[in-house]
């Protein structure tokens, strides 16, 4: 064991932790309408609860579990055999478990911003715990299954490169959620305005600091890379940022403050999995074409394709973690046919098994409230409860 690493991973797993809560839930809190504010708060809150308890039951065993190239097993199950003494690589095993956890936590959360406003309560928790257990889990052990971030997986060893998830967290997350809101339907009131934006930019805020613990954790060392991948976390999440705003401009004649940080999250999505093999030239032109990128991805979603993923997820986290996946053949950093067939493979699967599920847990539990639930906005219909009172 190594100490400095192992208090490095420490810091790094609380702040991924951080993403989701209260980053996470308060971005995309405050993109909803007020009454249905505290159901988001909700879903990020289940989820990470659920999440935790699945990812220590099967989720670890089957992402990092030695059974096989395409499925972990479940030799590791409850932590069977992991002790305090328990190395994986410098780090004790139960800290490395509890990392993966935090990033199996935020990948299901990611997908809530595709159904705010008018999904079962039911079928969130049971479609998330199913789907990292289906899905997540798998593309893990794929990708990441040795134990080494960036190449230990059947995936890997074939040269597919994925530092801190462009594949796994965010090509999953998106592909999931684009299917979930297309087959799901459009909200009622498409076009309500975000309740907070102030929120969302404290939301956005806390997800670009956790992002240093997503990104700069995932050397699993305190080492030279670790601080590269954070340095260029942080110069692609900047440029985005501009480049969002000014296209912006240019479109519409005003900059946002949703828009600025909307492309914040683009540009940490789409440096993810490149965050490990390249340099800081390389991540502000990342981050500059993803603010653009992304934005118009999000016009292709809304106006052209006529899907209504609420808040964005698939043309932020997915476009944004699939561009970033193939600019690292485009930097030399990866072959091509790795990236794209990378690429291909885990979105077929999404696609697949996200379908299954959602059909099958639509036979057990309600996908979508009533009319009358989500006109009166999910907080007091499902969760008895306000988040303003305006009388008071």
């Amino acid at each position: 064991m190594n100490g400095a690493d192992t208090a490095f991973i420490i810091t790094a797993t609380a702040l991924v932790l951080f993403m989701t809560l209260p980053g996470l839930a308060l971005f995309y809190g405050g993109l909803v309408r007020a009454r249905n504010v505290l159901s988001v708060f909700m879903h990020c809150f289940a989820i990470a609860s659920l999440m935790s308890i699945l990812w220590f039951a099967a989720g670890y065993s089957i992402a990092f579990g030695t059974s096989g190239p395409w499925f972990g097993g479940f030799d590791k199950a409850f932590l069977m055999g992991v002790t305090a003494d328990s190395l994986s690589g410098t780090l004790p095993e139960v800290l490395f478990f509890a990392f993966q956890m935090t990033f199996a936590i935020i990948t299901p959360a990611l997908i809530v911003g595709a159904y705010v406003e008018r999904v079962g309560f039911g079928f969130v928790l049971m479609f998330s715990g199913l789907w990292m257990l289906a899905v997540y889990a798998p593309v893990v052990h794929w990708i990441w299954g040795g134990g080494a971030m960036s190449d230990g997986g059947i995936f890997g060893e074939t040269g597919v490169r994925d530092f801190a998830g462009g594949i796994v967290v965010h090509e999953t997350a998106g592909l999931a959620a684009l299917l979930i809101a297309a087959m799901l339907g459009p909200r009622k009131h498409r076009t309500t305005p975000p309740h907070q934006p102030g929120m969302v930019m404290i939301g956005a805020a806390m997800l670009w600091v956790g992002w240093f613990g997503f990104n700069g954790g995932s050397a699993l060392a305190a080492n030279g890379q670790a601080a590269m991948a954070l340095t260029v976390t942080h110069l692609s999440a900047a440029a985005a940022s501009l480049s969002w705003i000014v296209w912006e401009r240019i479109k519409f004649g005003r900059a946002s403050l949703v828009g600025l940080v909307t492309g914040t999250i683009a540009g940490l999505a789409s440096i993810t999995p490149a965050s490990g093999f390249v340099g800081p030239v390389e991540a502000l032109i990342i981050g500059s074409v993803a603010g653009v990128l992304c934005q118009e991805a999000v016009n292709l979603i809304r106006n052209t394709a006529k899907i209504d993923d609420t808040l964005d997820v698939f043309a932020v986290h997915g476009v944004g973690g699939i561009f970033g996946t193939i600019m690292i053949a485009v930097f030399g950093a990866g072959s091509w046919t790795a990236q794209l067939g990378g690429l291909a493979i885990v979105g077929a699967y999404t696609l697949i098994v996200t379908f299954v599920l959602i059909k099958l847990v639509g036979l057990v539990t309600a996908f979508r409230v009533d009319a009358e639930a989500e006109a009166n906005g999910l907080d007091l219909s499902v969760h008895g409860e306000r988040a303003y009172d305006l009388n008071s």
